[in-house]
């Protein structure tokens, strides 16, 4: 039997059970991870990782930190913060190997991500999975590690930020943008024209308002655990809403007390620099 996910008062509120793709090979879902497939920032769990295994010193992920703390805490995905967290564990693997990275990726995932999915995206993706249709994620999240979800859920593919390489290493600089608002639109129609995809007839997944983009340009747009923008804008365009935070109000604190105090201390220290470089820029 479907489990049924609600957003209480939302005119768009919406039962998973209620999803019933066709076979269509022109057909297809995208869903975004961080707080959509997922509770949280998979590349916060990264980074993490890396420092429990002492690739990274605790110091390098006191922004990220913070950055994680305000995201759960605020319910929003600030562009800014987003923007700075995946740069700077971009950063982080310069000088490593991409067969390293997929490995401890791999290992990451099992400890930490895995058990981070919510159950109601996976039971979504599967909806489509069962119709034929072909699913991918497109996410900001490096695309070693979009990839290394998607494996694990079945899916068909991912789109993610590319990091450049010379001879299997990173160097810690980007190829192209992140994968993150208007370039994520334009991601997915280059996969859609190389597919054979009507966009119509496809479907996408969001929390987030920066993904408006993404999802005004499929024929089945939804919103997933959405920031407060994106739930007005639902509501607004009558777009069906998915909600999976049961007890969100213990989770949003336990990941940043995880990471330890000094780290969010230090996030915090970082983010008080950071805004005070910006009043008086």
């Amino acid at each position: 039997m479907s489990t049924s996910y609600y957003l209480g008062g939302s005119s768009g509120s919406a039962a998973i059970g209620s999803v019933r793709p066709v076979l269509d090979p022109a057909a297809g879902a995208f869903f975004d991870v961080d707080n959509t497939i997922m509770r949280g920032a998979s590349i916060y769990y990264f980074a993490r990782g890396l420092v429990s295994r002492k690739m990274v010193a605790p110091r390098d992920i006191a922004l990220m930190v913070w950055g994680q703390f305000s995201f759960l805490l605020r319910g929003t995905e600030s562009s800014d913060h987003i923007d700075a967290v995946r740069k700077a564990a971009l950063a982080f693997v310069a000088g490593s190997t991409v067969t390293d990275m997929t490995r401890l990726g791999e290992e990451i995932y099992d400890d930490a991500i895995a058990s981070r999915i919510w159950e109601g995206a996976r039971e979504l993706t599967r909806h489509y999975l069962a119709a034929g249709q072909r699913v991918w994620l497109v996410t900001a999240t490096p695309i070693e590690l979009a990839e290394i979800i998607a494996r694990n859920l079945g899916l068909t593919g991912a789109l993610g930020t590319v990091a450049e390489t010379q001879g299997g290493v990173y160097t810690g600089r980007l190829v192209g943008a992140l994968l993150h608002g208007e370039a994520k639109a334009e991601a997915i129609r280059g996969l859609a024209e190389r597919e054979g995809l009507d966009l119509r007839r496809c479907a996408a997944y969001s929390d987030s308002r920066n993904d408006l983009p993404m999802l005004s340009m499929v024929g089945h747009p939804n919103v997933v655990n959405p920031d407060p923008r994106l739930r007005k804008e639902a509501r607004q365009r009558g777009w069906p809403v998915y909600d999976f935070r049961d007890g969100r109000r213990e989770t949003m604190f336990a990941l940043p007390v995880a990471a330890g105090a000094g780290a969010v201390a230090g996030g915090m220290a970082a983010a008080v620099a950071l805004h005070r470089r910006r009043a008086e820029g």
